[in-house]
């Protein structure tokens, strides 16, 4: 089922969210001292592609509060608003409920993503 729900992911919401993620992590990476936030971005664009079978784990590190409000004034913003909208669209429909929850775990993860990883599921 984890093949057959990101086959249809990246065709219906995946490519425009992760060539999103993608994008922001090019502009980050014009400067030297973005580059590790360009990283990162490049890192969940991954996530953007294929998210099914995928959890997104936080810490609560000092650091990464600081990042994740520089990142929400400079990019993060743009990237939650995207993900939610799609979400809402696809919750209109019982069939698309499955692909609305992964855009609003990206939305989430599009207001902290710093201090996040992702980990496969396990069975």
């Amino acid at each position: 089922m984890r093949k057959i729900g990101n086959f249809f992911w990246f065709i219906f919401a995946g490519l425009g969210l992760g060539i999103s993620w993608f994008f922001i992590g090019l502009v980050w990476c014009i400067t030297i001292v973005g580059i590790p936030i360009g990283i990162q971005c490049f890192k969940f664009a991954g996530l953007a592609f294929f998210p099914f079978k995928k959890n997104v784990v936080y810490s609560s590190k000092t650091t990464s509060v600081i990042l994740n409000i520089l990142w929400i004034i400079f990019g993060g913003l743009f990237l939650c608003i995207e993900s939610m909208l799609a979400g809402l669209i696809y919750c209109i429909t019982i069939i698309g409920i499955p692909f609305g929850m992964q855009c609003f775990k990206i939305a989430k993860l599009s207001l902290m993503p710093f201090g996040a990883s992702v980990v496969r599921k396990s069975l």
